[in-house]
């Protein structure tokens, strides 16, 4: 028997949305370049297929998407720029429809069918019902396959891969490997163990029976030590944050009821703690926001595109992405944003939206402010990404009240201006910060990005901002937190944030820049996933390969130091998805896709019709492998 009459074997570590999404492109390009070939794929999760780790139906029913069922497919659609055919499906929104009308068959767990008669384009699923959507989703990519690729799945964990012809793949439940050509992993976030401070705050617990959560994904932590009415400091004001206040207040048995003059009161169980909130910025992640464009549709994107990118790297010199990448960034935001607010709203500015935009498109950063004071009257309609990015900053008050009726004034201010359809340029800044997203590994990929700034800038503060200002909470969850504060179960702490171990109270206290004082407290609360880091991998596949130096961990040279600085990621070749070891040599026949990766990518699912980065690359990486075929 040839070689050509054996089938290749490629093992998908990850049976999540993405690696079933990377099934469905094999499946999709199969006929162009699989041939007569057999291919078997070995789908490899503890997790339930489809839906993986994070959207499994198996988590409380609060937990929520912070994303509207018509902003959600896993579906490639004619915007997408793939060399592989286009394989439309619905939207979830259009999925519970079809599924509501009868005309798709789909498996839907009783607990949710209210949820699935109710549910509106506009409405925040729970994260139970995005699984049912998962779950059809595979069901329906294996029933499409081609003939020549079969699945076995093995619902447990990969826990060792050596290299050779073929590689050999040990399961958690196998005494004999799988014996695989191509092995691609679709991690998701990487779980770490504790850092440095975060091990120092957990022995200094420890020392004095104390309780200490460092990151991790909030869903499955377990907080049931926590005592009723206990004070408890939480670092984080993101999406960590807004589960773990729904998993302590309404999980505990607590009620939201609906308010005839607007809002929410909350009655409490009385097993509720009493928690004390900060961040660097004091303030929570913003809203999602609740409308549609209103004006003419948005060409992105327009000055941080494939040209500008091309155009940055042809300056000599590394560049720096506040100084060189930034302008290109906000001048695009503020494309986005002026252009809904002229064509939408005419009756706010004082210029031809076709004379704005001539002038807009030769001017500098202090042209455009200058232009927009001059088209632009209310101060409220100009955008500031500044203020916008840290609203708090400088800004002192006396006590925590003072700071909390401040705070409290700007959530309400930012509930409204996300519910309100007259202020829908912002939605332009929000579509523009997507596309900027999906730039930008056109930029990584040229390596002219300086190590430093890579970084701090972009890792660091960029991917921060974006979350904060387009991947926040449903608007209810912050009504939700109002009535919370109302109650007396949650205070604000304010900007910067400081934690420190009290070794003579023997406590936690936690402080900021914003009013004085301090808070003491016997649990701290770290309301955030891990940082990237594959150093600290917690994973027993992830440590072996990088302990064998099989696994490098993206890294960057400083050029004005010469140090190494390691970035956290899965060492990838940005291009193709590839793996690259220790010594930065790519495997011919390894990839990984995740947004702990070099490639930065979102995740798995995203917006219908917004040529969107995962389905792209998961086309470009399932055409990789399937190239393979032909060389083995």
């Amino acid at each position: 028997m040839s070689t050509a009459d054996l089938p290749y074997v490629l093992a998908v570590v990850g049976a999540g949305p993405r690696g079933v999404g990377v099934l469905e492109r094999l499946g999709a390009n199969a006929a162009g370049l699989l041939g007569e070939r057999r291919l078997v794929v070995h789908l490899i999760d503890p997790f339930p297929a489809g839906a993986g780790r994070v959207w499994r139906y198996d988590q409380s029913p609060l937990l929520r998407m912070n994303s509207m069922p018509e902003d959600v497919t896993v579906f490639t659609d004619d915007t997408v720029e793939i060399d592989g055919p286009i394989r439309p499906g619905p939207s979830l929104i259009e999925w519970a429809r079809q599924v509501r009308e009868g005309t798709l068959d789909a498996e839907v767990d009783e607990s949710l069918r209210a949820e699935l008669e109710a549910l509106q384009s506009d409405h925040f699923p729970t994260r139970r019902l995005q699984s049912a959507y998962l779950g059809w989703f595979h069901r329906k990519v294996l029933a499409e396959l081609p003939g020549q690729i079969d699945v076995v799945e093995h619902r447990t964990r990969a826990v060792r891969l050596e290299d050779g012809e073929p590689q050999r793949l040990w399961l958690e439940d196998r005494a004999e490997p799988l014996e695989v050509d191509a092995v691609l992993f679709t991690v998701g976030h990487l779980d770490a163990e504790p850092d440095e401070r975060e091990t120092g705050f957990a022995e200094f617990a420890a020392r004095h029976d104390l309780a200490y959560y460092p990151a991790g994904y909030t869903a499955d932590v377990d907080y049931s030590a926590i005592e009723p009415m206990e004070a408890v400091l939480v670092r984080g004001f993101g999406l960590a944050f807004v589960d773990l206040m729904l998993l302590l207040t309404e999980g505990r048995g607590g009620r939201f009821e609906e308010q005839a003059c607007g809002g929410l009161k909350y009655h409490p169980s009385g097993a509720e703690p009493v928690l004390h909130i900060g961040s660097r910025r004091g303030v929570p992640y913003h809203a999602k926001i609740g409308y549609r464009l209103r004006g003419k549709p948005l060409q992105l994107p327009r000055f941080f595109d494939a040209y500008a990118i091309e155009k940055l790297c042809a300056e000599p010199g590394q560049l720096d992405f506040r100084r060189d990448v930034w302008p290109l960034i906000s001048k695009e935001l503020a494309w986005a944003y002026y252009s809904e607010l002229f064509t939408a709203h005419p009756e706010r500015v004082r210029m031809d939206f076709a004379v704005f935009a001539d002038a807009f498109a030769d001017a500098s950063p202090a042209g455009i402010d200058a232009l927009v004071a001059r088209a632009v009257p209310a101060p409220d309609d100009r955008l500031d990404l500044e203020r916008l990015d840290r609203p708090m900053a400088d800004a002192v008050f006396g006590t925590a009240e003072e700071y909390g009726k401040e705070l409290r004034e700007y959530i309400e201010a930012d509930l409204g201006r996300r519910a309100d359809s007259e202020y829908s340029a912002d939605l332009g800044a929000f579509m523009a910060l997507l596309s900027v997203m999906g730039q930008l590994p056109a930029l990584l990929q040229t390596g002219r990005l300086d190590a430093a700034s890579r970084l701090s800038d972009l890792d660091g503060w960029f991917l921060g901002f974006f979350s904060y200002f387009a991947s926040g909470p449903p608007p209810r969850r912050l009504e939700e937190l109002l009535a919370l504060q109302e109650a007396g179960l949650v205070s604000f702490l304010g900007a910067e944030m400081r934690v420190t171990a009290d070794e003579e109270r023997r406590v936690f206290v936690g402080s900021g820049e914003s009013f004085p004082g301090e808070t003491e407290a016997r649990t701290l609360v770290e309301a955030r996933l891990p940082e990237p880091s594959v150093t600290r991998a917690s994973d027993v596949l992830l440590r072996q390969l990088r302990d064998t130096g099989a696994l490098g961990e993206e890294a960057v040279v400083d050029t004005v130091t010469g140090d190494r600085l390691l970035a956290g990621r899965i060492h990838t070749r940005v291009s193709d998805g590839r793996m690259l070891d220790g010594e930065g040599r790519p495997h011919p026949r390894r990839f990984a896709l995740g947004p702990h990766t070099s490639a930065r990518s979102a995740g798995a699912f995203t917006r219908p019709r917004t040529n969107a980065l995962p389905l792209r690359q998961n086309d470009t990486v399932a055409r990789e492998i399937l190239g393979l075929l032909k060389d083995s």
